[in-house]
């Protein structure tokens, strides 16, 4: 039974007389709207037009697309030093934030190096997701509304189905991301996006104009609720859907992942599991392979196989009965490949790569063919993602395997690391569909972006292919909104619980970071456990980088209407709003040297966040080299000593950034230490290939 609140409206007849006319005419009435233009078409009035074509529109769309290209002004990353896990050496990144807001911050230094990213947005199921993407509010207004709830603990910026808007705002919201998360995909890079039926078809319109109309890779049915849903009229629901989208089809490729049942497989003479039916002939009886016109061609030979000896001798015959009775009389077998006519016909490879096989124990000899051995003990992803348990050859070896995508499983997952009777998040991923999708590639290491990353199932996916799958290096960005949680709610009271008996806030980053802690300590625990139970000689398996930096969005440390830095026309101003005075009058905030650094990264071209910070102490107290590559220093005062000591970097930072205010207004002194950067680096290096500047906060 499900309760709510009394309405206050005892009627609203406009909305009752757009209901029937929508009865009586669907197609005029759209996303709680009349359309005029549909309702005279019902009655037989056509207008002219001048031209017509496919699209998906809906009000507010070019606000959605100029959305994604507005600046975000006054804002950056800051770093919450102690919050992450083995911060000083890892690779992965957990933004507390608004997506949006932190899409843009990362555009410049995460441009086209994202591989994977997967999301699993709110479906637009009624009261499912709250947002706001007037970024002109103050962050006061903007705090009073991020997660606000009523005595009931229900979202006062709910997208409810009787909203007149209820599509527009799900449309609105996804569209300037989805722009967003295109730029920031490799060129060989892929979009996974988990959705039901909601809104699966208006997904598909909005991410293919984005990415292209060719972008779509296909469609998964996810089987996570084999039982199926008990609330619905006509269908039992046992499924959701995971789209996946290429930035260029062209360019990228799945590899096969799923390792094949047991059942399909047999052993061979040599020990080795091969594949028991639909083995391809590579010499023998056949009318599909092109008949010999050529008898030079490399694709023609024929085969003498002697099985005692294991011997193989390929010989150029022109003729069926031309057999070589040498041969046959020391036991070798003559192998042809013939049609229904008895012609020669092509072998199916050349000479060369046949012997290859051969010498890779590859073929099998039957009494009149030759087959190939397949090796391969994995299958390709399907479309229908069903739970399955058998058992599978991996690495040569029989294993239990299970493919579980069940929401079931992923609950009982969190009950366990959380320690709790019932699972701290709701209807959380299920771990098995995520390392699924991150294995379909076969690079060692890329990273994934998740920015509506929830309870972090991603993370601990990603930890968990890298402990799982050798020489794997997976590298994740989660992003979360700070949502808050209330007591009253009864699908929040178990985070709550949970998160005060810990004194965290009550919030969804909060259960986020708090699962990627546990999962990372979990396997820590059992890869040492593994390890104590080595014998002599077996070498202990390293622990995958379970760590994490945390950053979150905040207020900017820099004034960039003062910069001199690349892209100044686009971070031109302070806050919208803020008067010219005030600009001119704003000073830096220096207090931490960490946020400002990471601020300077933001705006440099392929840093991330995650690269090396080191203090050069010889040279100043507030001076850093990161990613060795670029200087920044936040000295008050800059002196020919300090320039003089730059010259002994090995090699010399690419760019070197400055305090104008360390030159207190000097600038005969601020030009010479530009000279002398110049000489210096004219001395120091014969690298012409390099660009090197000086810039000034």
């Amino acid at each position: 039974m499900e309760s709510s609140k009394v309405k206050q409206e005892l009627f609203d007849v406009n909305n009752e007389n757009l209901q029937k006319l929508a009865s009586l005419f669907p197609s005029a009435v759209k996303d709680g709207q009349l359309d005029i233009d549909a309702l005279k078409e019902e009655l037989g009035q056509y207008e002219e037009v001048g031209q017509e074509k496919y699209e998906l529109t809906w009000a507010g769309k070019q606000n959605a697309k100029k959305e994604a290209r507005k600046n975000v002004l006054g804002k950056t990353l800051r770093y919450i030093q102690g919050d992450g896990v083995n911060e000083d050496t890892t690779q992965n990144l957990y933004i507390e934030g608004d997506n949006l807001e932190v899409l843009k911050l990362l555009r410049k230094n995460y441009y086209g190096r994202i591989k994977m990213i997967y999301i699993d947005p709110p479906y637009n199921t009624g009261n499912d997701f709250v947002y706001n993407d007037n970024f002109s509010i103050t962050q006061e207004e903007l705090e009073k509304m991020q997660g606000e709830r009523d005595e009931y603990g229900e979202k006062l910026q709910k997208n409810s189905k009787d909203s007149a808007k209820y599509h527009t705002n799900w449309l609105n919201m996804m569209y300037p991301r989805l722009q967003l998360a295109k730029d920031l995909l490799t060129e060989d890079g892929v979009i996974f996006i988990s959705i039901d039926d909601n809104e699966i078809s208006n997904l598909l319109k909005i991410t293919t104009e984005i990415l292209g109309f060719d972008s779509l890779v296909g469609l998964f049915s996810v089987e996570n609720n084999p039982k199926g849903r008990k609330n619905s009229n006509f269908i039992s629901v046992s499924n959701d859907y995971c789209a996946v989208f290429a930035k260029n089809k062209g360019s990228c490729y799945f590899i096969e992942n799923i390792p094949k049942n047991i059942n399909d497989l047999e052993i061979d003479e040599n020990g080795n599991y091969v594949h028991n039916s639909g083995k391809r002939v590579l010499v023998g009886s056949n009318d599909f392979n092109n008949v010999v016109t050529n008898f030079n061609s490399d694709k023609h030979y024929s085969v003498y196989y002697n099985a005692e000896n294991n011997d193989l001798i390929l010989k150029t015959e022109n003729d069926i009965n031309e057999k070589d009775s040498g041969l046959i009389s020391k036991g070798y077998t003559r192998y042809i490949s013939t049609n229904s006519n008895n012609q020669f016909v092509e072998n199916t490879y050349t000479k060369i790569k046949f012997q290859e096989l051969f010498n890779e124990l590859a073929l099998d000899f039957k009494e009149n063919k030759i087959f190939g051995k397949n090796f391969n003990t994995t299958i390709r992803i399907k479309s229908m993602l069903v739970n399955n348990h058998y058992k599978a050859v991996i690495d040569n070896s029989e294993v239990d395997f299970k493919l579980d995508f069940k929401t079931t499983s992923a609950g009982t997952y969190l009950k366990e690391l959380f320690n709790t009777v019932k699972p701290v998040f709701q209807a959380t991923k299920n771990i098995g569909l995520l390392k699924l999708l991150i294995t379909l590639f076969d690079d060692e290491s890329f990273t994934v972006l998740d920015f509506f990353s929830g309870s972090g199932t991603t993370a601990d996916a990603c930890m968990r292919v890298n402990n799982e799958w050798k020489c794997k290096n997976i590298k994740y960005i989660m992003v979360q909104l700070p949502e808050t949680l209330y007591e009253n709610n009864s699908e929040d009271k178990i985070a709550v619980d949970f998160l005060r008996s810990i004194n965290k806030q009550c919030n969804i980053c909060e259960i986020g970071k708090e699962r990627i802690r546990r999962a990372g300590k979990k396997i820590k625990e059992e890869i040492e456990a593994k390890n104590q139970q080595l014998k002599l000689g077996e070498e202990p398996k390293k622990v995958p980088d379970i760590g994490f930096k945390v950053f979150r969005v905040g207020e900017t440390t820099l004034n960039w209407e003062k910069l001199n830095l690349q892209g100044k026309d686009i971070y031109h101003d302070y806050i919208a709003g803020t008067s010219e005075k005030d600009k001119l009058d704003f000073t830096p905030d220096f207090k931490n040297d960490l946020n400002v650094v990471y601020e300077i990264m933001l705006r440099q071209e392929g840093l991330p966040l995650t690269s090396k910070i080191e203090k050069l102490a010889d040279i100043g107290s507030r001076t850093y080299l990161v990613a060795d590559s670029y200087l920044i220093s936040l000295e008050e005062d800059i002196t020919p000593e300090m320039v003089e000591k730059l010259s002994t970097l090995n090699p010399l930072p690419i760019k070197f950034v400055f305090r104008d205010s360390a030159f207190d207004d000097n600038i005969v002194f601020k030009d010479e230490t530009f000279r002398r950067l110049n000489a210096l680096i004219d001395k120091n290096t014969s690298d012409e290939k390099k660009t090197y500047t000086v810039e000034f906060i």
